[in-house]
Order: structure tokens, then sequence, then C-alpha cells
């Protein structure tokens, strides 16, 4: 399917550098649909692993945006870069330097992890052009992302979770025991396809190659956070979002539901949807599923923008 519909890539200075864009537009376009901007998550994990995200293009027949965001993938990268240089004001500026580069005016956002938090950072701003917001398998602060992961830690084998709590308090989380042990987590919590998707293997294996976005906003992994984002919220400006919002989660997802209940909670015009059987990927493990539930909010919102 994604290889019939048109798909040209650009790149958007920023910063001195640039942002690497791929642009998929529909066979049939749909009258008056809009534009939908992915944002990957990680931070750092570049946009591979939701590329599966273009099929809507044809399926709603709307224009579907995605790119790397400054610092990984094909995007530029800035290794020497302080660590406070990594902060979500650069992806918000990025966001919006990459929709004015396409003339975008009006347009959906969509974040998937990381990405939703960004996403909720582009729309307290209330950007004028907004028409809805879909949050994906995100938390909305990093101190309860870390409490749901303890939880789900708790869950592991006993062997398993001794490992993760030795290796962290010896500082040898790159020993293969310790990465063992973050697998059996991720097999869990992340992408419960076996084997992984090769698009969330190649977005893995970018970030391993040049890991400073991850491991500086974040930290070694999904749940030990070191990095930037570490004190990171947004709940107590939730109210501040005036566009219509999607959450979704799955069922197994790192992002325990108390980790997104403050999205519904206390965005005014929200709504929610929970894949059963699913983990933090669920649009690689549920792919048509997810975009039908994605693809049906949208449709709700093509003549509407944030006022």
């Amino acid at each position: 399917m994604l290889c019939a519909m048109p798909i040209h890539t650009l790149d958007v200075p920023f910063l001195g550098g640039r942002t690497w864009v791929r642009v998929t537009t529909p066979e049939t376009p749909t009258p008056g649909a809009l534009p939908l901007f992915v944002l990957h998550g990680g931070p750092g994990m570049a946009h591979d692993y939701v590329r599966n995200l273009a099929a809507l293009a044809d399926e709603t027949g709307r224009t579907v945006v995605h790119y790397d965001q400054y610092g990984c993938g094909r995007s530029t990268h800035r290794p020497e870069a302080p660590a406070d240089f990594w902060q979500p004001s650069l992806f918000v500026d990025e966001f919006h330097t990459v929709a004015g580069a396409l003339d975008v005016d009006r347009y959906h956002l969509l974040g998937q992890s990381w990405g939703g938090m960004l996403g909720a950072e582009i729309a307290v701003r209330r950007p004028p052009g907004l028409a809805s917001l879909s949050i994906c398998n995100s938390p909305a602060s990093m101190e309860l992302w870390v409490r749901g992961a303890t939880e789900l830690r708790a869950q592991l084998p006993a062997d398993v979770e001794a490992a993760l709590d030795r290796h962290e308090a010896a500082g040898t989380v790159t020993d293969p025991e310790y990465l063992a042990a973050t697998m059996e987590f991720y097999r869990r919590h992340v992408c419960r396809v076996e084997p992984m998707p090769p698009d969330f293997v190649d977005s893995e294996r970018q970030m391993e190659a040049e890991p400073t976005v991850y491991h500086t906003m974040n930290g070694p992994n999904e749940f030990h956070v070191l990095g930037t984002l570490r004190d990171w919220s947004i709940v107590d400006r939730l109210a501040q979002i005036t566009a219509p919002t999607l959450v979704v989660a799955g069922e197994f997802d790192e992002a325990t539901p108390a980790t997104w209940q403050p999205f519904v909670d206390r965005i005014p015009d929200v709504r929610s949807h929970v894949f059963p059987d699913a983990s933090h990927c669920t649009h690689l493990e549920q792919p048509e599923q997810f975009r039908a539930v994605i693809a049906n909010f949208l449709g709700h919102y093509d003549g509407t923008t944030n006022v």
C-alpha cells in the first residue's frame, strides 16, 4: 500500500542544521482533510517505528508528515551540545519550523510516547492552526511514568528484577545481564510482537548508534530515567489545551493508566481509548485497529481549528 502513495523527502533548515522530513500524499485526496503530523518518540528514536502510520494517507485521503527530530535519525546530530540544549521547547520550535516550511497552517497532531508529550507541549501554547491532538501511549509527567515503571518492574520474575536493581546500583547498565533483563520488560510492555518489527529495530539501532538525545533527555532505557526530562510535567498546564484531544494506550502499556489519566481529567475536550492485549507500541501490534480509531477521530475535526 505504501509503495503506491507519492512520497517525497526534504531538508528543512533548523538551528544551523537541518530537519529531515518525509511527506506522504494520498492517491485520492479527500476534500477538506487536513494534514496529519506524526511526532515520534524516544526522545531520539527517529520516525521509522511509526512509519506505518503513513497508511492513513490513503485510508483517510490526507497528507501524512513524518520527520526525524533534531539530533537523531537523518536530521542533524549534535553530540557536542550541552545537556541543557535538549529541552522540550527546542522541539516545539522545530515543529513550527517544519510546518512553516511546508506552508501548512491547519493540521492535526499525533504524538506517540515522547511524541505525545511533545504534542501536549505544542497544544498548551494554543497554536491557531491545531485542529486536533492525538496523545498515544504517553505520560503526563515523568514522576508518574517512573512510578508506573516501578509497579511493572515489581511484576517481573524475581531474578529479572534483581538483575535490573543490581546493575543500576552499580552503574553497569551496559552489562549483557542487564540488557537481557531490560528486553524482558520490553517484551511485556513496549512491543509484544516477536520478533520485534523491522521498523522498530531500525529506530532502535539508529538511537543506539548515536544516543545523545535519548541518553541526555531520558536515560539508558525506558524505566531508568536520569536525564533532563526527569522532572518534566505538564499536568498543571493541561487545562490550557483547547484542541479536541484523543488519548490512547494499550492494556499492558508501560504508560500505565495512572500516567495518562491527568490528560483525561484535565483537558476540557477529551476522549480516551484503551486497546486490549496491546502495549506501548499499539500501532505496531494492532496496526489496522489503531489506524481505524485514529482515522475516525480525525474525521470529526477536519473543519475545526484551535481558537
